[in-house]
């Protein structure tokens, strides 16, 4: 139960130190990849002595770990970008309701019964993030970026779905610490080839406070991840369960951060759709536990 906690902090910890990126001028893909280092060196560190399970590496491992890479990479760009324009709060429930998605995926591959509960809880999923997703006003240059949550909504389900996939069948003895620390890795090196390939072009300059956020922000990173697949084995609960009350909770918490901490408003659609939101994941939640 203390990993679950302490994932649902690092979790929300995410959204805060993405909000604060503009007020100090940080660059928010250089911190990405520095932070991709970052979330790297903490699982090699800390669970170096099960190293022994590089000789159990097969090329499925390896393939998953790039998948996870990439899903990594390009959702926490979105997610950095979508803080700052569409605020904490709506940033953090298109996330973390993108769970539909993934107890969809689960209950396809796991061969479960769909209950009429499951039912109305997805339809009320779906309901809460459009409705929490309108932005209340209109947003730089006259575009809309309600596109952001659409993109993360679908991709953090797939990636949810995907590491637990991964902690179930396809670790093979593996530490998930390490096989966390890979894809980690993994993502670091694609960042840090773009990089290069903008310092080449000239479009960017190595900011060191860019570089220092994105140490601060792969530690929180790391363990949201880490913590999660170790969840999915302490706690007790089934898979979904302990899905649907992780991003419940951080959906609370997010949602009392961004608005006592950053001041943000919810008006009167968001806050419906927060209600409806609240409402899914509780639906789904005793859908699970029945």
């Amino acid at each position: 139960m203390i990993e679950f906690i302490f994932c649902i902090i690092c979790s929300s910890l995410i959204f805060v130190l993405f909000k604060l990126f503009p007020k100090y001028k940080i660059d928010t893909f250089q911190a990405i990849v520095a932070n991709y280092f970052t979330a790297a060196s903490c699982g090699l560190i800390l669970f170096s002595s099960n190293l022994v399970g590089v000789s159990q590496f097969e090329g499925n491992i390896i393939f998953y770990a790039l998948l996870c890479a990439l899903l990594f990479i390009s959702l926490f760009l979105i997610m950095g970008l979508s803080s700052q324009r569409n605020g904490v709060a709506s940033t953090s429930v298109a996330v973390k309701m993108s769970m539909a998605i993934s107890m969809m995926a689960m209950i396809w591959h796991n061969n479960e019964s769909i209950t009429a509960l499951k039912i109305i809880g997805i339809i009320t999923a779906f309901i809460g993030v459009i409705l929490i997703s309108l932005p209340n006003t209109k947003v730089k240059n006259g575009q809309s970026a309600i596109w952001m949550l659409l993109i993360l909504f679908i991709g953090s389900g797939l990636l949810d779905f995907l590491l637990n996939l991964i902690q179930k069948s396809e670790l093979n003895g593996l530490h998930p610490g390490l096989f966390s620390a890979m894809g980690f890795l993994f993502a670091g090196i694609i960042g840090i080839s773009l990089i290069g390939i903008q310092l080449i072009r000239k479009k960017t300059k190595i900011k060191l406070r860019s570089i220092l956020a994105g140490i601060i922000l792969g530690i929180p990173n790391y363990f949201s991840i880490y913590l999660l697949l170790a969840a999915y084995k302490s706690t007790g609960w089934s898979d979904s369960t302990v899905l649907a009350v992780m991003n419940v909770a951080v959906v609370i918490l997010s949602t009392f951060i961004g608005l006592l901490i950053f001041s943000e408003r919810l008006n009167l659609k968001k806050s419906i759709g927060l209600c409806f939101s609240i409402l899914a994941i509780i639906i789904l939640y005793f859908s699970n536990a029945s």
